[in-house]
């Protein structure tokens, strides 16, 4: 029978194929020339390459260095990562080549961990570049455990900030030894005593987080991600022919260990992050702890219980991926202590073990810090819900919350009993306001509920989250900042000049997470945009009471229809408004800010009444204030207990001048944003015609 040794003769000259052509259905799905996924975010680059030039082939563990770049926020992480890849022959198209999410291109921030891997000098290097910003700390406590040395960059003008001492704390958790790299040394304000002031700041930081000995002798660089060098002595010039990053990729080699890992065991690996393909389904990423990988191979998923291990589905391997560079590139096989991607299982998420058939018992799961906030995502019931979007229903709702929380660990969602309501649970408004948004881009329309502090109670006591943080103002506005601070139950711990600024002020001081939600846009006011706050989850603490007057009450409509530039123009005195001319407005929508602390009901939507007689202004001029703008992010902190945000979005570029007041446009998107305020009080007012207000909100 010839039908076997035909199939065994076409096996082979396939494998003698270049890898390139094996599949173009699968390349085009993954190197973006298909619809991406709207539920699952895409971590891949844009850029296709060629297949590993030795497929066969598994790479020795001791030839690979896996090292995460962690650091505070805008200290270059990202940046740093590009002149890395450019070091090492990658093909680099733009700045900030990693940041493959629309949102962290627009807002200039990283918010998912990424993986690559250059080499060097016949080393395989996987790099892993995290998120800075405290409310995304869930991605450097998933991807830490997949390294064995870090990369810690700090700006040698700042110091280590709040930010800082977390993803310290997270890699001397696991053992890590990191290589210290201080940044933008060339500004003009930093000295060689200045970069001597950092080193004793960041190793007093080791000091009390318990660094071991081996973790205190880290050893020390000085470079310009921005011009793209580093040294191992000071230095602000240095020779044409050392302008590179050689000496931080030397030190890498040299300081940070290959991970342990046994070629001869079992196939075992950990998932640290999921990305979701049209074509293959699920991709999963982690670093392989022990064994061989091949493509074809038999594996299973393995998951944590109360009684130990629990097997929930059994699969094949169909790919396996590595990310070179810009690009991902297809492999046949993979090694322990290296990083690769595959596809072939359905059900296994973040946190799961993916190891061959013999493995009984799954890997330690992923330790994450608790959520320290929450808001109730529900269905969307105002006059002006259904009109944009095409996500409507709860059902749709809950589907997409519920994969959101299988891509971010740090992410909880729990339905709420007898409603379409979800409560997700998160780190901070930045992190849920970038869910809100994602949402809104693919068409969801909802209503949102302002956040609500995670309490915990122990031996009976009431906690709450503490956070630290770190501010630098001008010496005329401390006071406004201490005044605003203290109606929000912050302690201060430490006070003093900023060194190299002249007139300026440093404070460190504790403060519960409840009364820093919305201070940002507040702290941006007093300070005219001069000051800079960072903060970042300290632990739970005793309940500190309740917060002081941090708002004015708001206007709100009393009348339905098109708001006028007649009736706005006697409303402009009562306070600060959010809505322009044209727009809609209903029973209970807030329109702007009253200028005292009480709410104030007023009817937008009044018209000028018309007659045969002349009045004194019949020919006055109106003229308006622009109204209040404000972030997602602004809007989520602004909103009071009994008040809902209604976001929305609409594909009619026309429709820009008749949003609210209170909407952000965003940059390079086809979508803008309409989100709108309004108080569950006011619409019981309309239905029970009272005069008080009920103040309680309203199941959604």
């Amino acid at each position: 029978m010839p039908g076997p040794y035909i199939r065994a003769a076409w096996s082979a000259a396939r494998r003698c194929l270049p890898s390139s052509k094996t599949n173009p259905k699968y390349y085009n799905s993954i190197f973006g020339r298909t619809g991406s996924s709207s539920w699952f975010t895409r971590r891949g680059f844009s850029a296709a390459a060629p297949a590993i030039d030795h497929p066969d082939s598994v790479v020795d563990p001791a030839k690979i260095r896996n090292v995460a770049v962690i650091a505070h926020v805008d200290h270059g992480k990202t940046t740093l990562m590009d002149r890395l890849l450019r070091q090492c022959g990658a093909d680099v198209p733009h700045e900030r080549a990693l940041d493959s999410i629309n949102l962290e291109r627009e807002r200039g921030i990283t918010i998912a961990s990424k993986v690559t891997s250059i080499s060097w000098n016949g080393n395989e290097l996987n790099m892993v570049d995290t998120p800075g910003h405290a409310d995304f700390g869930g991605e450097v406590e998933r991807v830490v455990g997949m390294v064995e040395g870090a990369v810690l960059v700090v700006d040698a003008g700042e110091g280590p900030l709040a930010q800082t001492k977390f993803v310290v704390a997270k890699a001397l958790k696991y053992g890590i030894r990191p290589v210290l790299m201080l940044n933008k040394v060339d500004r003009p304000s930093v000295s060689e005593d200045r970069c001597g002031e950092v080193e004793s700041m960041v190793f007093d930081l080791f000091a009390n987080l318990g660094a071991s000995e081996e973790q205190l002798e880290f050893p020390i660089l000085y470079a310009s991600a921005k011009e793209g060098w580093a040294s191992t002595t000071f230095t602000k010039d240095p020779p044409t022919e050392h302008r590179n990053m050689s000496a931080l990729l030397d030190a890498i080699l040299s300081h940070v260990p290959p991970p342990r890992a046994d070629l001869e065991e079992p196939f075992k690996m950990m998932v640290s992050m999921m990305e979701r393909d049209f074509y293959l389904g699920r991709i999963l990423t982690g670093r392989i702890t022990s064994g061989i990988v091949r493509i074809g191979d038999k594996v299973h998923g393995l998951r944590k219980t109360d009684s130990g291990s629990e097997k929930f589905e059994e699969g094949r391997v169909v790919k396996l991926m590595k990310k070179k560079g810009t690009s991902t590139a297809l492999i046949d096989c993979a090694g322990a202590g290296d990083i690769i991607s595959l596809a072939g299982l359905s059900n296994p998420s973040i946190g799961h073990t993916v190891s061959s058939l013999e493995v009984t018992t799954a890997l330690p799961a992923i330790e994450l810090d608790p959520p320290t906030i929450s808001m109730t995502f529900s269905v969307n019931d105002s006059s002006l819900g259904g009109r944009d979007g095409s996500q409507l229903t709860g059902a749709k709702i809950g589907e997409r919350l519920r994969a959101e929380a299988e891509t971010n660990l740090a992410i909880n969602v729990v339905p709420v009993p007898g409603t379409d309501s979800f409560e997700v649970q998160g780190r901070g408004e930045m992190q849920l306001g970038i869910l809100i948004e994602n949402m809104r881009r693919e068409g969801f329309e909802l209503s949102v509920s302002p956040p609500k502090v995670m309490y915990k109670t122990e031996d009976g006591q009431k906690l709450e989250p503490l956070e630290e943080v770190i501010i630098e103002v001008n010496e005329e506005h401390v006071g406004l900042v201490m005044e605003a601070l203290s109606n929000r139950r912050g302690e201060l711990i430490d006070m003093g000049p900023c060194a190299g600024a002249e007139g300026r002020t440093r404070m460190t001081l504790t403060c519960p997470s409840r009364g820093l939600v919305g201070y940002r846009s507040v702290f941006n006011a007093d300070t005219h945009g001069t000051g800079f706050m960072h903060r970042a989850f300290l632990t739970y603490a005793k309940y500190r009471g309740p917060l002081g007057n941090v708002r004015k009450g708001v206007l709100v409509s009393m009348g339905s229809g098109t708001i006028t530039a007649y009736s706005l123009m006697g409303l402009e005195a009562r306070g600060i408004l959010f809505v322009s001319p044209g727009m809609e407005a209903y029973d209970g929508m807030i329109i702007g800010e009253n200028s005292r602390d009480s709410d104030l009901d007023v009817n937008p939507v009044r018209a000028k009444e018309l007659s045969n007689m002349r009045s004194a202004g019949k020919d006055e001029n109106v003229r308006l204030a622009p109204p209040r703008q404000m972030t997602l992010e602004e809007a989520i902190g602004y909103v009071a207990a009994d008040e809902l945000i209604e976001a929305s979005y609409t594909k009619n570029s026309a429709i820009e001048e008749k949003m609210s007041g209170c909407q952000q446009a965003e940059i390079n998107s086809p979508f803008q944003q309409r989100m709108i305020y309004r108080t569950a009080d006011y619409i019981c007012t309309v239905y029970l015609q009272a005069t008080e207000h009920i103040k309680a909100p309203v199941a959604i």
